[in-house]
């Protein structure tokens, strides 16, 4: 039986331009063959670069290329894992200040927090709806969000496909 074929994308949201080669090598060994990524000016941060790499891969290649790449010095990044038959989605978004978040994924790409993850943020809350909210908040990832929106949006000249349904 053979594993279902995983499918993702790798956001390289800010690295500085001599980062870039080792990412390209990095990314390429989590996925088992080379890559070369197309480099853009970053212009949220100057003198760093930005790209986008649509992959695809075995189940948990996602986590893979997460791992090859967390807790380089002054990179931005994140990595999506699309579900497959049998396996959740995943997403993974890093920041130097913050470091690595994963969080599981249902077939829209919403964040997907599990049970336990809730009853512990209820414990821990008690009757506070501040720190329940805190808590809840630190499930979903916001603070990486946070940091990461004002670079996702890089202008005008960004090229963006528009998916809709007919019919």
């Amino acid at each position: 039986m053979t594993a279902a074929t995983a499918r993702g994308v790798l956001f390289v949201h800010s690295a500085p331009r001599a980062l870039c080669p080792h990412i390209e090598w990095a990314a390429g060994r989590a996925l088992d063959r080379a890559v070369n990524f197309e480099w853009n000016e970053q212009p949220v941060l100057k003198g760093s670069q930005r790209t986008e790499f649509y992959w695809e891969g075995s189940q948990g290649t996602g986590a893979a290329i997460a791992s090859a790449l967390r807790g380089w010095e002054h990179l931005r990044f994140e990595v999506t894992e699309d579900p497959t038959p049998g396996s959740d989605g995943g997403r993974w978004m890093h920041t130097p200040d913050l470091g690595i978040f994963f969080a599981q994924t249902d077939t829209a790409g919403n964040v997907v927090i599990p049970e336990d993850r809730i009853r512990y943020a209820m414990e821990i809350a008690g009757s506070n709806a501040l720190e329940l909210h805190r808590e809840l908040r630190l499930a979903l990832g916001q603070a990486w969000d946070d940091e990461l929106e004002a670079f996702r949006h890089v202008g005008a000249d960004n090229q963006v496909v528009w998916l809709h349904k007919v019919g």
